[in-house]
């Protein structure tokens, strides 16, 4: 399965390039049409009962707080988690007021148990995260084992359907608007280059799919956005065995 594994050495460069670009993050993304309202979709394909009453949901890889919102917004009863491994992503994230329900935790996908995160979870939210990893498969393994029995994970990202076009498409967006858009806001291209050939090199989300269902998750449902992210960004939702 193809992913985007960067080296060691890259992963610290990447966590710096959010940090970098953390204070001025929410004005790039929210002048994406759809950004915050494709979460919030996500987020309620979970088809979490009960407005999340007496659950404990996890939002792994929260960065400014925006997955955070749209989980809250589906789940307001619920108690939510959140980890980023980048501490400029979550004192961004920390500035807006939040239910006391809602707690941050500063840590790496890989370190959750050595920074008290075991669960189990009612639902794990997983927003442009797996891409991200160096190795996903022990990260997603780790989530599957902190899960309860029928809780559902899900994973929003860019996970293209596998045909050409999405990848023409991705492509000139990302060199007519992402990358220049990202240069004039924060003044760094580097993460918005990277985030072009992260894409390209990422699961299908056939593919995507299936590494969940390699780790024993049952009952996978994929859902595209509506416009120009057709095909392009997706959630897949699986859940642990009851």
């Amino acid at each position: 399965m193809r992913n985007s594994v960067p080296a060691p050495n890259a992963t610290h460069e990447l966590t710096s390039e959010f940090d970098a670009a953390a204070s001025s993050y929410d004005r790039l993304v929210g002048a994406s049409p759809g950004y915050y309202r494709n979460l919030a979709r996500s987020a309620r394909r979970m088809q979490l009962p009960g407005a999340g009453a007496g659950m404990h949901l996890l939002d792994l890889g929260c960065g400014t707080g925006a997955s955070t919102l749209a989980l809250l917004a589906c789940a307001p009863r619920a108690r939510i988690t959140a980890v980023d491994a980048s501490a400029g992503m979550l004192a961004e994230a920390r500035r807006a007021k939040w239910p006391e329900q809602v707690s941050f935790v500063h840590a790496r996908a890989e370190e959750l148990t050595a920074a008290g995160v075991h669960g189990p979870f009612d639902g794990i939210f997983a927003a442009y995260l797996v891409r991200n990893l160096p190795d996903p498969d022990p990260v997603l393994a780790g989530l599957v084992g902190r899960l309860a029995p029928g809780a559902p994970l899900a994973v929003h990202d860019y996970a293209l359907d596998g045909r050409t076009l999405r990848r023409a498409v991705w492509t000139a967006v990302c060199w007519s608007v992402i990358i220049p858009a990202g240069k004039v806001v924060t003044g760094r291209a580097g993460l918005y280059r990277y985030l072009w050939r992260s894409v390209l090199r990422f699961d299908t989300v056939d593919a995507l799919t299936a590494r969940l269902r390699g780790h024993g998750l049952v009952d996978t449902q994929i859902a595209t956005m509506p416009g120009w992210e057709r095909g392009i960004v997706h959630t897949v939702v699986a859940r642990r065995p009851a």
